[in-house]
């Protein structure tokens, strides 16, 4: 009875201390932090390291963009699981019935045994191996079509990515762009990762397009901060706003605000930029530092974070569409180790 009480006592505070650990954690840090939004087609892949983000950062982790091509892939594989084989058919039907039909034979008395012993055992076995012959040139005849003309046309001398990667090599390399605030951000990005799909081409950014991208991380911490949903719709896609929205209701249900402050950045640099059809498509790294702190909504009282400036690492993916306006489209934590 002694053992069981000391072991209720041990489990008891065990359960007091985890408890306490996780307020802890969950009040340590005024932002929720994470992996969310969209970037297009590359959705699922991973960010290329950048002299910002030296550690490649995987896919983003919430997101309202399906996984591209997935039925496509279901499809492919549910095709070659239905595919006929040289056992399957006509051929896995000839030759069960070769194999039947000698079992049929031995177990009555002739067959494989029979038609005068040895010698038609040998006949026998040479029709089967003429057969199987027959049916594997038939089956190989259908997998290869003929061309029209004869031989087949050659195969030109070239590999899966021959043509876009001598454009890439033959296209001149250009100078990286500079921002108003004098962070170097390189015009191309990707890193030499191959597209995907055919219809993402690399892209080249302005220093205009540059100067956006500074302008939105302040204008949109700003935006959040002041739970000005408006501002939010302007600089945000639909679905940043509606993971923005959530977690504004969620502050306000714990009776606290999120308060953002003093904001600058420190070193930026372009992961990868690309075109999808309509759509464009930038990943910028960010090292900055803000105060962000978590207030009690009536009294004003700190309830979360620290009141002094905080260095963050993390990736914003930026979309126009047709030329239009940049919108922030996903927001990644970075581990800034070796930043």
């Amino acid at each position: 009875m002694m053992r069981f009480g000391r072991f209720r006592f041990i489990a008891l505070l065990s359960a007091a201390f985890v408890a306490m650990t996780l307020v802890s954690v969950d009040f340590a840090e005024a932002r929720r932090g994470g992996s969310f939004g969209s970037r297009g087609l590359r959705t699922q892949q991973t960010v290329p390291p950048t002299r910002t983000a030296p550690n490649q950062t995987g896919p983003v982790e919430r997101s309202m963009t399906p996984a591209p091509n997935a039925a496509t892939r279901q499809q492919q594989t549910m095709g070659q699981q239905q595919r006929p084989g040289l056992f399957n058919g006509l051929g896995g039907g000839l030759m069960r019935g070769i194999l039947i039909g000698g079992l049929f034979g031995m177990l009555l008395g002739y067959g494989f045994g029979g038609m005068a012993g040895v010698l038609g055992f040998l006949v026998q076995l040479l029709l089967i191996g003429a057969l199987i012959w027959l049916a594997m040139a038939f089956f190989r005849s259908r997998s290869q079509p003929a061309v029209a003309g004869g031989a087949p046309a050659p195969e030109p001398a070239r590999g899966p990515d021959f043509g876009q990667r001598s454009q890439r090599d033959a296209a001149p390399r250009s100078a990286p762009a500079r921002s108003s605030a004098g962070f170097t951000l390189p015009r191309i990005g990707g890193g030499g990762a191959v597209a995907a799909t055919p219809q993402m081409t690399d892209i080249t950014l302005d220093p205009a397009d540059l100067d956006v991208f500074e302008r939105r991380l302040g204008e949109v911490q700003r935006a959040f901060a002041d739970e000005d949903h408006a501002a939010l719709r302007r600089l945000s896609t639909p679905e940043m706003v509606s993971y923005f929205s959530e977690e504004l209701a969620d502050n306000a249900k714990r009776g606290v605000r999120n308060e953002v402050s003093g904001v600058r950045l420190l070193q930026a640099d372009i992961a990868e930029a690309w075109n999808e059809g309509e759509e464009d498509y930038a990943t910028a790294a960010f090292r900055y530092e803000a105060i962000d702190v978590l207030r009690d909504r009536v009294t004003g009282a700190l309830a979360g974070g620290v009141e002094e400036p905080t260095e963050t690492v993390e990736l914003w993916t930026f979309v126009r569409k047709n030329g239009g306006e940049w919108k922030l489209s996903a927001i990644q934590d970075v581990d800034a180790q070796g930043a």
